[in-house]
């Protein structure tokens, strides 16, 4: 299935527990605008809101929650007001087994949105009654049944591929061993082998965003080999977290104190990183820069 031109707006409806969720959020991460449990009353002026407002988005995702027995028809009457207005629409179905449905309902020791005063499996009995038509009008119906998160993802992003191609965010950021480690760093380089500027004097009250350190620093052995094989190393791991559904990677680069070597190595390590484009010329990352421990004494 092909996304349609234009406007679009995707429903994500189906069972309570089956993955709605989980849906959006992949939804969102390829650049939708991801608006959940609007009333479907509310949900034509929203749509009509967030396309003629600084969001401009042309490509809106709409979590919908059945449960109204009246659910299905106006779902219907919804989406032809929609295509009316000049808008394409589609909807996606997430479905599960009864068994999948209680076993991640008592897992999380919720309560079914139709339960009431009955039991876990009455709940989810009437509520698949009511989604039953709505499940038969969807364009894509996903049983998440047996599904990883990863190829949940997969089939989304199949179904309703990105208009760009979608690119890492990486945040490279400099820091002092000596102040701790970062702790939201996915990979750590100890930048240390290289010899300290600090212990020049004419170089020690300057920092690796000035020439005079950058090319002292970039200029030791090993610091270009370094690089070299670093951003190799990144690369594996950039296509690996596209695949597992993961957008962003942080890269700490640390020295003793987080203002010579880890800043000048983390300057260069960025551009080289943005420098890289793929093969329609189009950049492979996202790329920006910072420096936690510059700012210290």
């Amino acid at each position: 299935m092909t996304e349609p031109e234009g406007r679009s707006v995707l429903f994500v409806t189906g069972m309570s527990g089956a993955g709605r969720t989980s849906v959006a959020n992949v939804l969102e991460d390829d650049g939708w605008y991801v608006s959940d449990n609007v009333p479907i009353s509310l949900i034509a002026q929203l749509v009509e809101m967030v396309r003629s407002s600084e969001v401009g988005a042309d490509r809106i995702a709409m979590v919908v929650r059945g449960g109204d027995p009246a659910f299905a028809t106006e779902m219907a009457a919804l989406r032809r007001d929609l295509e009316e207005g000049g808008a394409s629409t589609k909807m996606i179905f997430v479905n599960a087994s009864d068994e999948v449905l209680v076993r991640r309902f008592e897992q999380v020791r919720r309560r079914h949105p139709l339960q009431g005063t009955g039991t876990l499996g009455e709940g989810i009995a009437a509520e698949r009654a009511i989604m039953e038509p709505v499940a038969t009008a969807a364009d894509t119906v996903i049983d998440t049944s047996n599904l990883s998160s990863t190829r949940l993802r997969q089939i989304v992003e199949n179904a309703f591929p990105n208009v760009g191609r979608r690119r890492l965010s990486i945040a490279v950021q400099s820091f002092g061993f000596k102040y701790g480690l970062p702790i939201d760093c996915d990979l750590v380089a100890d930048v240390r082998f290289l010899p300290n500027p600090y212990w020049i004097p004419e170089l020690r009250e300057h920092n690796g965003r000035e020439p005079r350190v950058r090319d002292y620093v970039l200029r030791q052995d090993d610091a270009s080999e370094f690089l070299d094989r670093y951003v190799d190393l990144i690369a594996i791991v950039a296509r690996g977290y596209l695949r597992e559904g993961k957008g962003y990677m942080t890269l700490g680069v640390g020295c003793t104190g987080g203002k010579h070597r880890s800043v000048a190595m983390s300057e260069e390590l960025s551009r080289r990183l943005t420098a890289l484009i793929d093969d329609d010329g189009q950049p492979l990352y996202d790329v920006e820069v910072t420096h936690r421990d510059l700012g210290r004494e």
